[in-house]
């Protein structure tokens, strides 16, 4: 037999319901740290228009954490330099951050010694980015507490650090590089290179003379041309392989071109809500 539904007690749930939703979507708002609103902590330097969302992972060490400008650092994201806090780390930065970096949720930067990240490096979620490892050289004494071995991590500019990535201490990644999700990087990645696998190896990599080898397999993406607005983009995405036609039938060869170019790059696209 179903039990009677209670209008008052579902009302009073609903209500509930959007207070916490707002009240959540408050302190989210309210607890992010900018260079504005910075909160208890004090970055040695943060850019214009950087942000670290609320709640935020463990952050200490923040005067030797230099974040560039327009950084996006998700929620829960570990940004550490130094062992412990309270360590007087000298004068120079320990974690640098270029410009337009940025980091994915549950994503732990764990800088003991230098950690560079170069300007407009992505990365996807609880990626794992750390200048030292445990050592276990003494078989009698617990790893935990064998003194640790240290080297500096550097990620050129333009990288791509796909979802549960670990970049190992002494990594040496270069300029736009895809580190594939999953893959476990130690030693020097060159240049234009694709990384995958524990540990991880060169799958693709381009050259000025070759292109890339092995040659994609994929067609280039179709970038939306100059001075489409919301709008237009919104309207297209309507339409079909019919539209086209129609096009090609009216002899309209030009605007047909025009429909095929703008139609793949529309399914990419997120559109803007309405306002």
């Amino acid at each position: 037999m179903p039990k009677s539904r209670n209008t008052f007690s579902s009302w009073l749930r609903r209500l509930a319901q959007r207070a916490v939703h707002a009240g959540w979507a408050w302190a989210q708002r309210t607890g992010s740290v900018t260079a504005e609103h910075p909160g208890r902590f004090r970055f040695g330097a943060m850019g214009t228009g950087t942000r670290l969302a609320f709640p935020l992972g463990t952050v200490f060490g923040e005067p030797w954490i230099h974040l560039g400008a327009h950084c996006i650092i998700g929620e829960q994201v570990t940004l550490t330099a130094g062992l412990m806090p309270g360590l007087e780390l000298g004068p120079a930065p320990i974690l640098r951050l270029g410009d337009g970096v940025v980091l994915g949720r549950g994503s732990h930067v764990i800088a003991d010694t230098t950690v560079t990240i170069g300007s407009d490096c992505y990365f996807g979620p609880y990626v794992y980015v750390t200048s030292t490892n445990h050592s276990y050289d003494d078989p009698h004494e617990p790893i935990g507490r064998q003194w640790p071995r240290m080297d500096p991590v550097e990620i050129g500019p333009g990288c791509w650090i796909g979802t549960g990535a670990v970049i190992l201490p002494g990594a040496r990644i270069g300029r736009n590089v895809v580190v594939a999700a999953g893959a476990v990087v130690r030693g020097t990645v060159p240049d234009h290179a694709v990384v995958a696998g524990a540990p991880a190896r060169v799958v693709r990599r381009w050259t000025p003379a070759d292109g890339w080898q092995p040659p994609l397999r994929t067609p280039a993406p179709v970038p939306i041309p100059e001075g489409v607005t919301p709008e237009q983009l919104r309207a297209l995405a309507t339409l079909d392989a019919e539209c086209v036609k129609d096009a090609e039938d009216a002899g309209d060869a030009e605007e047909a071109t025009v429909l095929k170019d703008l139609k793949e790059p529309v399914r990419l696209v997120e559109l803007e809500p309405e306002s």
